[in-house]
């Protein structure tokens, strides 16, 4: 478990990622993106949600995109790309899900600083299993080699998806009092890496070393664990029980449960024990709780919102995947909080 009152150490920003810096390009960009169409094709809402919605008709159709980021790294160390292709399927789909949108159709995109088949064909290995577990189309993608540009290789993806108008989930009904549910990960997932690797370079272990109480066969193999799906069982979910909010836990940990509604707050006083492989990165930088937890999803990949009378309903429908459980409510008045741990606030994502 993170270490009560650690305070020194590396930080996110000092491994070259500077959330604030981040939020400030994006508000840039945004603010020169105005155009939109009218009618069939018009935004809709949530704005600052887990993926971009427009009308087509009595649908929403839902568009999201992200990449694998610094873990293909890792996966160039050790020579194993067969999995990061789950991750780049599952940071698409498990974001798109959040607003009780249904992925449909996935396309990649590999940029290649020279031609490589090998590579090439254990990612679409990791594609392909994602896919059929998320029940997605891979309906297509591009390759760019781009020698000037990259001197590894880059994979992201987009996902769209569909959902009834009058379905999609924006967080408009959730309340304090309705019940956080916390879905485990499997691991880093894929974020963080940028501070994994310099934590890691740090303490000058090796990614093929065997570490006490790592599942994996290796600290590689550990980092390399691809990031959990949740689209079926969400799905499931959204059929049998009122769920007010759904969040990814991605880069930005847990604070990404105030992207479900501005102004309603989260008591976490149950949190799900981190894995070990935290515990380890924490001891290698002496990194603060409070970065640990807004950095990594320190072992809750996923959580629902739903109301009090819904709990058991939900837990069932959740369990026959995952070991889910309640791990605290929706509060009046904004942040995110972890009683457990101290310092461990957050006042906004």
């Amino acid at each position: 478990m993170p270490r009560q009152g650690a305070c020194l150490g590396l930080t996110y920003k000092q491994a070259g990622v500077d959330h604030a810096g981040k939020i400030s390009a994006i508000k840039a960009l945004v603010s020169e993106v105005t155009f939109a169409r009218r009618g069939r094709g018009a935004p809709i809402g949530p704005k600052g949600g887990f993926a971009g919605f427009v009308r087509c008709g009595d649908l929403a159709i839902a568009v999201c995109t992200d990449s694998v980021g610094t873990k293909h790294l890792i996966a160039r160390a050790l020579n194993k790309f067969d999995t990061i292709g789950i991750d780049c399927v599952a940071m698409n789909v498990n974001d798109m899900v959040c607003h009780a949108a249904e992925p449909l159709a996935f396309v990649d995109y590999l940029a290649l600083a020279a031609p490589d088949p090998g590579l090439a064909r254990a990612i679409g290995v990791g594609l392909n299993r994602a896919a059929r577990e998320s029940n997605v189309t891979l309906v297509g993608g591009e390759t760019a080699i781009v020698p000037d540009l990259l001197r590894e290789f880059d994979l992201s993806g987009t996902a769209v998806g569909v959902a009834p108008l009058s379905k999609v989930l924006d967080g408009r009904h959730a309340r304090p009092g309705d019940v956080l549910i916390g879905i485990p990960s499997s691991g880093c997932h894929s974020n963080g890496f940028s501070l994994i690797r310099k934590l890691v370079a740090r303490e000058g272990v090796s990614l093929r070393a065997r570490l006490p109480g790592l599942p994996a066969r290796s600290l590689g193999l550990e980092f390399l664990t691809p990031t959990r799906l949740y689209v079926r069982p969400v799905l499931e979910l959204l059929r049998r029980a009122e769920v007010t909010g759904l969040a990814h836990i991605t880069g930005g940990g847990l604070r990404n449960l105030l992207r479900i509604r501005r102004g309603l707050g989260f008591e976490v006083d149950a949190p799900i024990a981190p894995p070990r492989i935290f515990d380890y990165l924490q001891e290698w930088g002496e990194v603060s709780d409070r970065e640990m937890y807004q950095t990594f999803n320190m072992g809750t990949g996923f959580c629902a919102l739903v109301r009090p009378r819904d709990e058991e309903a939900a837990l069932r429908v959740l369990r026959r995947a995952f070991p889910a459980r309640v791990i605290g409510t929706a509060t009046r008045g904004g942040g995110v909080r972890i009683p457990s741990i101290r310092g461990v606030r957050y006042d906004e994502y």
